[in-house]
C-alpha cells in the first residue's frame, strides 16, 4: 500500500491528467507532471512537474526519482518510456498492457482470443492488402490507422470498392485494420479498476452518443436488458483480468442485437466516466488513485441518474449558462485556446 503522503508520478499533461491530479491531491498525495510543456491543463494544478520529451531519459529519471508510483492519462505514451520509467519505480498500467491496446489489431486479437466478441477484422500494411482485406470482410466496412487516431481521426469508411485507393491516401499509414461495419444500435462503455492483488469494481455500463466522430453525451445510467449489462461487465473485467491492469481499463461495446461487441479499449480514465465526479460515490479518478495506491476500492454506485454534456470548442463560451442551472456540474479545463473539436470542458446534469 502506498500511503496518503506519497508523490503520484502522472505521464501526461492533459484534462485527464489534471483530473487525476486533482484526485490524488483530495486523499492527501502529490501530484507530479511530467509533460512537454508548462501550461497544459494538469500541469496548472501542481507545483511539481518535470518538463521533458518522452524519450529524454535524462528528464524521465529525474522524473521517476521525485515520485513513489507512476500512472498515465494517455495510453500511447512509447512502450520504451514505460519499460524504462519501470526500472525505477512501479508503472501502472504496464508496457505489456500499453503493447496491446496501442495497436488495434494486437487489441481485437487479444480480444478474440480471450473469448470476447470483435468484428471480423484483417491488417493491411499495403494498398494491395487493403484491397484483399476489403474483399475478405466485405463492404461496408472501416478501415483505421492501427496506432493512434481518436475522436474520428485516422479512420474510413468504405462503401464501394471505388472508394479504396482514397481511404488509405487518407489514413497516411503503412499499418491499417480493416473492420467489418457493425450495424449497432448503441454503443455503452464500462470502466473497471482492478488493484494489484486482483480484487476489481466496475462502474455501471454508461451510453455514448457521438457527434462529427467525437463524444458528445453519455446517459447514466445506460437502458440496457439485465443480459446484455451483464454481458458487458462480464467482458469488461475478463479484459482487465487478462491484461493485468493495475488502475483502470475503459471498454467500448456497440449493443448488436442480444449482444455486446467491443470497439476499443483505454488503460486509463475516460472521458464517458466523466459523469463519476458528481453523481457518483466514488469518482473513476479517485477510483484510479485508489488502485494504484493499494487502498479499498470505493463503491461504483450511481447518486442519480445523469447526462454528461462535452464542451467542443466554442460551446464552452456557454459556462455561464450551466452556472445558473441548479442540478449542473462545470469542469473547464484550464485551456486557453479554443479550437473546433477541442475538448474545452464537460458538464453534468442530473437527468
Amino acid at each position: 500500500m502506498i500511503q496518503p503522503g506519497a508523490t503520484i508520478g502522472i505521464l501526461g499533461g492533459g484534462q485527464l491528467g489534471r483530473m487525476i491530479a486533482q484526485a490524488a491531491q483530495r486523499l492527501g498525495y502529490q501530484a507530479h507532471i511530467y509533460a512537454e510543456e508548462a501550461d497544459e491543463p494538469a500541469c496548472q494544478v501542481t507545483a511539481f512537474k518535470t518538463l521533458g520529451s518522452f524519450d529524454d531519459e535524462a528528464k524521465l529519471k529525474e522524473f521517476a526519482q521525485a515520485v513513489d508510483v507512476i500512472t498515465l492519462e494517455w495510453e500511447n505514451v512509447p512502450v520504451k518510456t514505460a519499460e524504462f520509467l519501470a526500472q525505477y519505480k512501479p508503472v501502472y498500467p504496464d508496457a505489456n498492457a500499453l503493447k496491446i491496446t496501442q495497436h488495434r489489431v494486437a487489441e481485437k486479437s487479444f480480444a478474440v482470443a480471450n473469448r470476447v466478441i470483435a468484428p471480423a477484422f484483417a491488417q493491411a500494411k499495403t494498398l494491395d492488402e487493403l484491397r484483399n482485406g476489403v474483399m475478405k470482410i466485405g463492404i461496408p466496412c472501416v478501415v483505421k490507422t492501427c496506432r493512434m487516431g481518436y475522436d474520428g481521426k485516422g479512420q474510413s469508411i468504405i462503401r464501394d470498392l471505388k472508394e479504396i485507393d482514397a481511404a488509405w491516401n487518407n489514413l497516411q499509414t503503412d499499418d491499417a485494420i480493416i473492420e467489418s461495419f457493425v450495424p449497432f444500435e448503441r454503443e455503452i462503455s464500462v470502466i473497471v479498476a482492478r488493484r494489484a492483488d486482483g480484487m476489481m469494481q466496475a462502474f455501471p455500463p454508461v451510453e455514448n452518443r457521438h457527434k462529427n466522430g467525437i463524444l458528445d453525451e453519455t446517459q447514466v445510467p445506460a437502458m440496457l436488458s439485465t443480459l446484455l449489462e451483464e454481458q458487458a461487465m462480464k467482458a469488461a473485467k475478463l479484459l482487465a483480468e487478462k491484461l493485468g491492469i493495475i488502475g483502470l481499463l475503459a471498454v467500448e461495446f456497440f449493443v448488436v442485437d442480444t449482444q455486446v461487441v467491443i470497439n476499443e479499449m483505454a488503460p486509463r480514465p475516460h472521458n464517458s466516466g466523466h459523469w463519476t465526479m458528481d453523481f457518483c460515490a466514488t469518482s473513476q479518478f479517485e477510483q484510479l488513485i485508489r488502485a494504484i495506491c493499494g487502498l479499498p476500492l470505493g463503491s461504483t454506485a450511481i447518486t442519480s441518474p445523469c447526462i454528461m454534456k462535452n464542451l467542443i470548442g466554442d460551446d464552452a463560451n456557454d459556462w455561464k449558462k450551466y452556472l445558473t442551472e441548479p442540478n449542473a456540474h462545470l469542469h473547464l479545463y484550464g485551456k486557453s485556446e479554443s479550437r473546433p473539436g477541442r475538448k474545452m470542458g464537460h458538464v453534468n446534469k442530473k437527468a
